[in-house]
């Protein structure tokens, strides 16, 4: 009995040893990948807990800025954190709502969209019986240095301006304002000035990104195309909303001219961001979900408009964006979240 005991513990000693040298040194599966997601490696997570969004690189892409509504705020303000998630530090005034914050060139001063001005408390939240709307609150333009101070308004004109970004040759902003009567980009230099329009189409032009070179600039469009859209369009915007369920990703010159339609399907495709090479177009879309509620990121090129699905997540993944040697990727997605609504901010390497 000694002898069989003694076998018994030997040969559970060798399984155990074996075990851990098996789990030890076999690549294990990413947790925060999905199977499918060959383009995304070390996917590592940056924020834990709210509703986190619209994450962007500093220019020396040390830093990443983005708003979020977190701990005692109950709408959005603007964070800058280091890019692995530390040194979180709130940027914004704390009042009002806050949308679409970057940095401008040497990373010392930043920008984004406020209300606080019109009122320190929060927007009434959108009126969803008039279906999935996304509110046109009362923003304009703001700049200020990065830690949040000297704070200078630079659009002041009644209703939208937001959707804010900045040309990486650091000379213009562009953005979308609904200023004269629909909503369209703009573009204006670094101080507010030389305001110039670039879309008029009618229906929304929106989400404004400007390619590597600053010589194109991508965005979202709805142009309603019968009566009937178009009534509701003009209704919807008269209420202070849009209804983004069908968005198309476009491609102009950054003076507004070439204007080209790169999608063509009856998702809402948006948060269009150009790869480094200057073929691509990395954006978010409900393509591939009949119901429409599940976003994944999509890469499109732009002369054939061939599209691969980047990420497989059962939820929410958008607004990504590259660093400039197309080496990292960084989006907000429903991924690990610990409850419903939960959204964060994720980094990753990109594998071409």
């Amino acid at each position: 009995m000694k002898k069989d005991a003694f076998v018994k513990l030997f040969n559970f000693f060798i399984f155990v040893v074996i075990s851990f040298l098996f789990f030890s040194f076999t690549p294990q599966e990413e947790p925060l990948k999905h199977p499918l997601e060959k383009h995304l490696k070390n996917i590592r997570q940056l924020t834990f807990g709210g509703e986190n969004a619209e994450a962007y690189f500093s220019f020396d892409e040390t830093k990443l800025i983005f708003q979020s509504t977190r701990d005692s705020f109950e709408c959005d303000q603007i964070f800058i954190m280091n890019i692995d998630g530390s040194n979180l530090r709130l940027v914004s005034t704390g009042k009002g709502k806050t949308t679409c914050s970057y940095f401008l060139p040497g990373d010392t001063e930043i920008i984004y969209s406020s209300t606080h001005h019109i009122s320190e408390k929060c927007p009434p939240k959108p009126d969803y019986s008039k279906g999935y709307v996304w509110a046109l609150d009362n923003y304009d333009i703001f700049k200020a240095k990065a830690d949040g101070s000297n704070l200078r308004q630079l659009t002041n004109t009644p209703g939208y301006d937001a959707e804010a970004t900045v040309s990486p040759k650091g000379d213009k902003i562009v953005f979308t304002s609904i200023r004269d009567g629909d909503l369209e980009i703009y573009t204006m230099d670094l101080d507010g000035k030389n305001v110039k329009r670039l879309t008029y189409e009618k229906g929304y032009d929106g989400g404004p990104f400007f390619s590597w070179d600053g010589k194109k600039i991508c965005y979202r469009a709805y142009h309603p195309k019968d009566s009937a859209e178009i009534v509701e369009y003009e209704q919807l915007l008269k209420d202070g909303y849009i209804k983004p369920m069908k968005l198309q990703i476009f491609v102009m010159d950054a003076d507004g001219k070439n204007k080209k339609q790169i999608t063509n399907n009856n998702a809402a495709n948006f948060a269009p961001f150009f790869h480094p090479d200057g073929k691509r177009i990395i954006f978010s879309s409900n393509m591939h979900d009949p119901k429409g509620r599940d976003f994944d990121l999509y890469i499109v090129n732009i002369e054939t408009g061939e599209i691969e699905r980047v990420t497989y997540f059962p939820d929410f993944d958008g607004f990504p964006m590259f660093t400039h040697d197309g080496k990292k990727i960084v989006w907000a997605s429903n991924r690990n979240s610990k409850k419903r609504g939960e959204t964060n901010i994720f980094i990753a390497d990109w594998v071409d």
